[in-house]
């Protein structure tokens, strides 16, 4: 029993050992390969400790305390909306849902970035075009608007990692990618019983 729990505690030290040396491999490849371009600069190839934690290779153990501890500086992070006010305009929230342009080197960085929410949700039941990464929000809606679903929904726009510490989802409020207005609006597309989300397909 002993030779077994020696053998994989070298294994695992050996796996370690060798993806660091690949890490720093692939790092040197990426900044070599990577140029600046308009707004796409060299700080996108800089990870927080979320991206570098959840960036191990599936298998390498990660030390649980420490995963708890950034979700909850994430959700400590979260800033509400100082008004108390969740919901905007449903109509300009389903043109920020519905927009993918932003953050690239060929976008104008005089307009306002756009959700492109439906890349991985389905949204409005009429839609055709949209991916299945993320769960279908369809009815969205049906969750009502007590004050715990409100928050709820705004932390998970502000910064998913709050409560998924390595979700794909992009972190809208917490990298300054949304406005604290287009966030409203996206709210109220997502809830607002008016909102295509929350009718029934025609």
């Amino acid at each position: 029993m002993k030779a077994l729990v020696t053998g994989i505690t070298i294994a695992l030290a050996a796996s370690v050992t060798a993806w660091t040396m690949a890490s720093d491999e692939i790092e040197a490849v990426l900044r070599n390969s990577f140029v600046a371009k308009n707004q796409a600069t060299m700080d996108r190839l800089e990870r927080d400790a979320v991206q570098s934690a959840c960036s191990a290779p599936r298998g390498m153990p990660l030390d649980n305390d420490m995963l708890t501890t950034l979700r909850a500086e994430r959700l400590n992070s979260v800033v509400l909306p100082p008004d108390g006010q969740y919901l905007g305009d449903w109509q300009r929230g389903a043109e920020v849902a519905g927009n993918g342009r932003g953050l690239q080197s060929s976008d104008d960085p005089t307009q306002p970035n756009g959700g492109n929410c439906y890349a991985c949700h389905q949204l409005a039941p009429d839609e055709v075009a949209y991916g299945t990464l993320g769960p279908s929000l369809t009815g969205y809606g049906a969750r009502g608007q007590s004050e715990a679903m409100l928050q709820y929904t705004w932390t998970k726009l502000w910064d998913t990692h709050a409560y998924n510490l390595c979700s794909h989802m992009p972190r809208f409020g917490a990298q300054g990618i949304l406005t604290e207005q287009q966030l409203k609006d996206v709210m109220a597309y997502l809830l607002d019983p008016a909102s295509p989300v929350n009718q029934a397909a025609e």
